[in-house]
């Protein structure tokens, strides 16, 4: 458990990640997730979300605007970079032999979660961990509209970032202690952020289930 809790306390130093890497790292961290598909495993809702928590506490040097314009800039681009990869690899990516930083099963997900919610994925799909990061890919394998493709990926790139940079910023405002429970707010996310996924795989278990059973 003591374990545990220091791996959470190293997922929540998003303070040492912006001072150690400037502002700039946190940039490149939200396009990697939003665009690479080995970018699956970036804390990317509660790195925004504690980013705005610490921009309220004065302890990053650029303004709340300017964050949040600058991770919208950088969700886009990792969300076009991600639809070219896939518009360049086509169907070959589904044959894509497993790896260390390449799982199939993830780009299996964000096509059924894609065929469910059609275009819409593309903005639902943000804050879903591993979906956000192949739902783009997925888009470009099956070679979306660009014009379509690229008015989703504006809008789901405002409202990830505006929902958790603008609400840690706020809450920070409002409540200055919550920079002391960090451990908590990043179990809390990660524990939303999971039960649809969880959901979404049991469902898909039962129903291959049923049609063996058929």
């Amino acid at each position: 458990m003591e374990s545990f809790w220091e791996y959470l306390q190293n997922l929540t130093d998003a303070q040492s990640i912006i001072s150690r890497g400037g502002f700039y790292l946190l940039l490149i961290v939200v396009f990697a997730e939003t665009g690479l598909f080995f970018g699956f495993f970036l804390p990317g809702d509660y790195l925004l979300f504690m980013a705005g928590l610490l921009c309220a506490a004065g302890k990053v040097d650029v303004s709340i605007t300017t964050l949040v314009l600058s991770l919208i800039g950088a969700g886009v681009l990792g969300n076009f970079t991600g639809y070219w990869f896939g518009y360049r690899t086509g169907p070959v990516l589904f044959n894509k032999n497993d790896s260390l930083f390449f799982k199939r099963r993830y780009v299996v997900l964000a096509s059924e979660f894609y065929n469910k919610h059609g275009g819409m994925a593309l903005i639902l799909g943000r804050f879903f961990p591993i979906v956000r990061t192949f739902a783009p890919i997925f888009a470009g394998v099956v070679k979306v509209d660009v014009k379509r493709f690229s008015v989703y990926n504006l809008i789901g790139s405002v409202a990830w970032v505006c929902v958790f940079t603008l609400g840690g910023f706020f809450l920070g405002r409002r409540f200055p202690q919550l920079k002391d429970y960090l451990q908590y707010i990043v179990l809390g996310l990660i524990v939303i952020t999971t039960i649809p996924l969880v959901i979404a795989y049991v469902k898909k278990k039962l129903r291959e289930k049923n049609e063996k059973i058929d």
